[in-house]
């Protein structure tokens, strides 16, 4: 479901809602304000607004939906959900939100009970024809082609101008194997909009599918001419280029489709294949290394790219290669007979025997099972694996030949846990205020007063002060340490922080040491000696990239990963956390510190129970949403996961909807 279709209904909340005399002036400005953000694409500060709207009007119902629609915006459809949700509750007869909660279920795979409200919209207008058009789109997803094409007619008798529901119709009509009449609605789409190269782009590919190629690119070259960043219609005509055997023009569109999407993994896969069947191995081998970028799992990455290895004389680049496919795909008979091949010129006869006896074994026992048509073509070697692959293939890690390569993976994203709050050094950042300003502890604002440095904050950023100036800070420090003859905590405790911001670690630990030392009652002085450790563990780590550290790929349930054998011990950071704790059990930050130390420690369960305190202690934590949000993922739970992630972005952690976006489409594609 395009986002152009669900910001349309902005205009319509206006004409439509229904905002009481008795609203509050300052409601409905927030109101106001709030959809003018939206309508200026700024979502994350129409979220922050409609949250202050919503704080003064638990009630207001259009809040609600409009937060909806910004959250819907930013892929967090799980949040969106949520919101439309609160909506229908405040108003049971709210048919918008009924239609556009079904819109994001759809999205969500959640088919089931998009259409349940979709027949709630309907009943409660059925004089609308938008929700008969969404809900065709979704029995459309669901396969449920009939059913959609009478949704699709209902529409159509209503809004006769309207090109994507002949095309969408047309669609369903070509899966009930109905050319005629899906050409006929391909027609009447262009007819109706002739600017527009979805029509043409469909009718073109059924053109394509039937052979007739002259007339499929007319279509695309319409298509081109319709929208010059279309990048389907490049994509498609490619494809007929190709099929008539002109490399070279092929290549030109594939380039154009690879300038407007830089990571479309199936076009690099396309454009390989093409590039090789035209002797130019070297660029083929790098597009290859582009798709195992952006779909690493994906099978005939690595069997293609080795039969360029092998010709190219890279011949253990190739067994490698092999090998990975046979890892990813066990029963891929074509790949062990090219391996064995290739053993047995790097004088290993024994592997290419063993290679050859598997590859026989497995002919003969897919040959056993030609009837089972759930049993892999990867056995058959007669199949070839250099063909290209139509646009609309389902492309995706897994292990059959239709499902190749994913062209919407942004390949591995790592995404860490926001860092440790701690004492530290920063010039007045009207961010670092605001976010403070969500969870006031008088004891916080009583010890910052006590050490009097203007400059000293609680927070998780890094210092805006230039390492020049903390060295000069230091400096001054340790002179006045001398002066009171090194006794007075508050200076010790400056100066620890100085020699931790330029990474002098010993000398702060020890430091700090003096400082708690002097003062042992005090859970402050542990909290910046608990984070000053794991920051001195973690500049370790750095110079031989070899600890434990959460990163989120392409896969959702990835385990934590470590780069070596070796590991760091985080238990005197955690320790002193514990201290932190016993002498302050009502502090927010220091549960949240002990969560993320488990956390990168490998210790899941306890990290989400402390980031769960965290929370209860600070409703408004938005950082421990989003920490508790990665580690669910981690822990295979990714719908709650994702449900933290949209708290933590509502309370305006704006990672949160980079992740969002990555986590939806994992959990749903």
């Amino acid at each position: 479901m395009r986002k152009g279709i669900i910001r349309t209904i902005l205009t319509v909340v206006v004409l439509t809602g229904a905002w009481t005399a008795s609203t509050q002036y300052n409601k409905e400005y927030f109101f106001h304000m709030g959809r003018r953000f939206m309508m200026n694409d700024d979502y994350q500060e129409a979220i922050r607004t409609l949250n202050v709207l919503l704080r003064f009007d638990e009630d207001a119902y259009e809040g609600y939906f409009l937060r909806g629609i910004a959250k819907y915006n930013l892929d967090d459809l799980l949040g969106a959900d949520a919101d439309f949700s609160s909506a229908i509750e405040k108003n049971p007869v709210f048919t918008i939100a009924y239609t556009y909660r079904a819109i994001t279920r759809s999205r969500l795979g959640n088919y089931d009970d998009a259409l349940k409200d979709f027949h709630e919209a309907i009943e409660l207008r059925p004089d609308l024809p938008g929700p008969y058009y969404s809900r065709g789109v979704t029995r459309l997803l669901n396969q449920q082609f009939e059913e959609a094409i009478s949704d699709f007619d209902m529409f159509i008798r209503q809004e006769k101008k309207v090109a994507d529901a002949y095309v969408n119709r047309g669609v369903c009509y070509l899966y009930l194997k109905d050319t005629v009449r899906a050409y006929e609605d391909f027609d009447n789409a262009i007819s109706t909009n002739r600017e527009d190269p979805n029509g043409y782009n469909r009718r073109g590919a059924l053109r394509m599918q039937q052979k007739l190629y002259a007339e499929a690119e007319s279509d695309f070259d319409t298509a081109v001419r319709c929208d010059s960043t279309y990048l389907l219609s490049y994509f498609n005509r490619a494809m007929v280029y190709s099929n008539t055997e002109r490399p070279l023009l092929a290549l030109r569109d594939f380039d154009r489709v690879i300038e407007l999407d830089s990571t479309n993994a199936l076009t690099y896969f396309n454009r390989a294949i093409v590039r090789s069947q035209i002797g130019d191995y070297n660029r083929a081998l790098e597009d290859y290394d582009r798709v195992a970028e952006y779909s690493p799992n994906n099978v005939l990455v690595y069997y293609n790219r080795a039969m360029l290895y092998t010709r190219t004389g890279q011949i253990r680049n190739a067994i490698d290669d092999y090998t990975r496919a046979i890892s990813l795909y066990p029963d891929f008979a074509n790949a062990y007979l090219n391996r064995s091949y290739l053993r047995m010129m790097m004088n290993d006869p024994s592997g290419a025997r063993e290679d050859r006896q598997t590859a026989e074994r497995k002919i003969a026992d897919y040959r056993s099972r030609l009837s089972d048509s759930t049993y892999s073509i990867y056995a058959d070697t007669t199949q070839k694996f250099d063909k290209l692959l139509a646009f609309d293939a389902k492309v995706s890690e897994g292990g059959s030949l239709d499902r190749v390569a994913d062209s919407n993976a942004a390949g591995e994203m790592n995404m860490k846990l926001i860092p440790l709050f701690k004492f530290t050094l920063m010039y007045p950042d009207s961010a670092t205020v605001a976010r403070n300003a969500l969870y006031h502890a008088q004891r916080v604002e009583d010890f910052k007063r006590k050490v009097g440095n203007p400059l000293l904050v609680l927070s998780r950023d890094d210092t805006n002060i230039a390492p020049d100036s903390l060295v000069v800070m230091g400096n001054d420090l340790q002179r006045r340490m001398r002066e009171s003859g090194g006794d007075s905590w508050i200076v010790l405790f400056q100066h620890g922080i100085t020699q931790s911001l330029i990474k002098q670690y010993t000398n702060a630990v020890n430091t700090l040491s003096m400082a708690i030392e002097g003062n042992p009652s005090n859970p402050f002085l542990y909290i910046n000696r608990s984070t000053t450790r794991a920051e001195m563990i973690d500049f370790i780590s750095s110079i031989d990239n070899s600890y434990q550290r959460i990163t989120i790929d392409s896969d959702p349930a990835n385990r934590l990963r470590n780069a070596s054998s070796r590991t760091y011990n985080y238990d005197d950071a955690i320790e002193d956390i514990n201290k932190a704790i016993k002498l302050y059990p009502n502090f927010a930050y220091s549960y949240y510190n002990r969560a993320n130390l488990h956390a990168i420690s490998n210790e899941l369960p306890e990290a989400y129970d402390d980031y769960t305190k965290a929370i209860e202690l600070n409703p408004e934590f938005g950082e421990a949403y989003y920490n508790r949000g990665l580690v669910q993922i981690f822990m295979k739970d990714t719908r709650k996961g994702c449900l933290d992630l949209s708290k933590a972005g509502e309370l305006g952690i704006e990672n949160a909807y980079e992740a969002l976006k990555h986590y939806t489409v994992i959990e749903h594609d």
